[in-house]
């Protein structure tokens, strides 16, 4: 059937928590109430990227964009542009300083600098529809790797890509297969990790939700190219569309002989199943994860021997994210020279991040490697919020570093990344503004670490406690600047002596914060004060009594009931006599500073 028009539903996640699922089911009911059935496709795709703008519809073939679409908005797309041919003007996304600039995604600043590779399907196509990913080119490399190329030529192609694993690592990804292939065993094993773990990540869930069979496809190459018969999707529970979509895709892939036995008559077995994660974020290092597919308790073991030699059940076993895996179908079917083409030297193909925090354009963000960070937070991501400065940019989650302005020509690959001590990460990116406080991000991450260790390791298990202590005391005011030394000497301890890269990891956030805002540490602990007003022990509220007109306001706030007014007779030029804090029975909640309307109150 020839459509006249096709319109595109984000269905990803955070679309879908707006009231994505409604606007699709709208946009269908008013199709058919309207009689245009016949002359439109309505799609539910996954995830376009630009998050920020949510919920997203597109039109095409007009190529219109329209953002913040609510469910009530269906029935005026389909009445005016699907019947009268006149796009939807107050719903198109316009730039805030271009006036004449298209609505189409390639005129769209958010997108201009981005190369999707990883997400080259996502907001394109139905990812529960194994026919449209065939359509453009899906599973077309998985001819010649079942048909014609050996397993040493799968590995050579991969090897021509430059592709390292996009998990963090960034270990070559043919050398990992290669030490399977040749690995003694008749029994092997495939992984995919899509547990992703890191706060304010979500570059593995919207690809599977977006494009689940490029995964599939990626396995199915890898398994051929260690010799495999069995894969297994390790995905934490709480992505319930991921695990659906992916559910969905691997039972068309087996309708359509493409995974189980005999693979399209080639002779090649390889199935797939599903293991559900609790959302232990130790379980993203790869032996905790094999322990957590074994039923075990996720804790990493020593290594060696590598997972490549004894992994899941002592089977030779290859693990890769689902970033890395979801570039093997491009590398199977275009080649792997053209994905080398792109990049750097060292860090070839693309890179996917989650672009969040204090930023005006948050969402997913494909761009070639060697991109600077100042591209992204600045061109692609708009700038900060609210016109407030930079402060500056967390790269690889807990296990990395924050960057300051100083680096933000620096162009975004594994190398450059580590010599400004942060790291690549799986791709989380974090913007800060002048209003957050270093102290308290590194006791967030530390929390989160301390919450997160499995405890086998000393080393991992003491030391983030022990980094956690120094920070609290840092942030109650009671902090020494011998507490810096200790920090350093502790974080570096447990870089080397960690058993697994979460303990080795875990002091980046404190290490480069140290080294990049040493003088805003040196407040706390000297000064007993904190610019961004963040850590409550140290922040004093006052009231300006020149300023302040005595309407009491902010005291009927007040939960502590510590604000009273002051003895009139000392003001006796004022109508009404100011009001003053008792500072002792202060909870520093904030709500008089936030209730008082003359700026009369001050938080220093």
């Amino acid at each position: 059937m020839a459509f006249n028009h096709f319109i595109l539903c984000c269905g990803g996640t955070a679309c879908e928590s707006n009231k994505g699922d409604e606007i699709y089911n709208c946009l269908l009911e008013e199709a058919e109430k309207q009689n245009v059935k016949q002359e439109v496709q309505i799609v539910k795709t996954g995830c376009f990227g630009f998050c920020e703008q949510g919920p997203i519809v597109k039109v095409l073939p007009e190529e219109s964009f329209y953002v913040g679409v609510k469910p009530e908005d269906a029935c005026e797309i389909i009445a005016e542009q699907i019947i009268k041919g006149r796009e939807v003007p107050r719903l198109l996304y316009r730039e805030e300083d271009v006036k004449n600039r298209g609505t189409a995604i390639e005129d769209i600043r958010f997108y201009q600098k981005q190369f999707r590779v990883v997400l080259r399907n996502c907001g394109v196509i139905d990812p529960e529809n194994i026919d449209e990913y065939i359509a453009r080119e899906g599973y077309s490399g998985l001819e010649k790797v079942l048909f014609t190329w050996t397993s040493e030529q799968i590995v050579e192609e991969v090897k021509i890509s430059g592709l390292r694993g996009r998990g963090g690592a960034g270990f070559p990804t043919w050398l990992k297969w290669d030490l399977a292939r040749k690995a003694q065993g008749d029994i092997k094993y495939v992984i995919c990790n899509a547990d992703e773990g890191d706060p304010g990540a979500y570059m593995d869930r919207s690809t599977i939700e977006g494009d689940p069979h490029s995964v599939i496809e990626g396995m199915i190459t890898a398994g051929k190219a260690i010799g495999a018969n069995q894969g297994f999707v390790y995905i934490r529970a709480e992505y319930p569309l991921a695990i659906d979509r992916l559910k969905i895709a691997l039972e068309q892939a087996k309708q359509y002989g493409l995974v189980g036995k005999n693979i399209l008559g080639s002779g090649f077995d390889f199935d797939i199943e599903i293991r559900l994660g609790a959302g232990a974020f130790v379980c993203g290092e790869e032996t905790a994860l094999i322990k957590s597919v074994e039923g075990n308790r996720g804790m990493p073991v020593p290594k060696p021997p590598f997972p490549a030699n004894k992994g899941l059940w002592q089977r030779p076993t290859i693990i890769n994210n689902v970033e890395t895996l979801a570039n093997i179908p491009v590398i199977t079917s275009k080649g792997g020279a053209w994905l080398a083409k792109i990049g750097t030297e060292k860090s070839k193909g693309t890179k996917v991040f989650a672009l969040t925090g204090k930023i005006k354009n948050s969402g997913l963000v494909e761009v070639p490697m060697g991109t600077t960070l100042r591209e992204i937070v600045f061109e692609i991501g708009g700038g900060i919020k609210n016109g407030k400065q930079f402060k500056g940019v967390q790269t690889g989650g807990p296990s990395g570093g924050i960057l300051t302005e100083k680096v933000l020509d620096t162009p975004i690959d594994y190398e450059s990344l580590t010599a400004n001590g942060s790291m690549m990460g799986s791709g989380g990116m974090i913007v800060m503004d002048e209003d957050d406080c270093v102290v308290d991000v590194a006791r967030f991450y530390m929390e989160f670490c301390v919450d997160e260790s499995c405890g086998k390791c000393s080393p991992c298990r003491i030391g983030t406690t022990q980094l956690l202590n120094l920070l609290e005391k840092i942030a109650n005011g009671n902090g020494e600047e011998s507490d810096l030394e200790k920090l350093d000497t502790i974080g570096k301890a447990m870089s080397k002596a960690s058993l697994c890269a979460l303990g080795q990891t875990a002091p980046n956030p404190v290490l480069s914060t140290i080294k990049n805002f040493r003088e805003e540490y040196l407040e706390h602990i000297n000064d007993k004060s904190c610019r961004s007003g963040k850590c409550k022990k140290l922040v004093r509220f006052t009231i300006d009594s020149v300023k302040c007109i005595g309407c009491g306001a902010c005291s009927k706030k007040c939960p502590a009931n510590c604000i009273t007014v002051e003895d009139a007779s000392k003001y006796p030029d004022k109508k009404r006599p100011p009001y003053r804090i008792d500072q002792a029975a202060c909870l520093k909640c904030g709500e008089c500073f936030k209730t008082c309307k003359f700026g009369a109150i001050s938080k220093k």
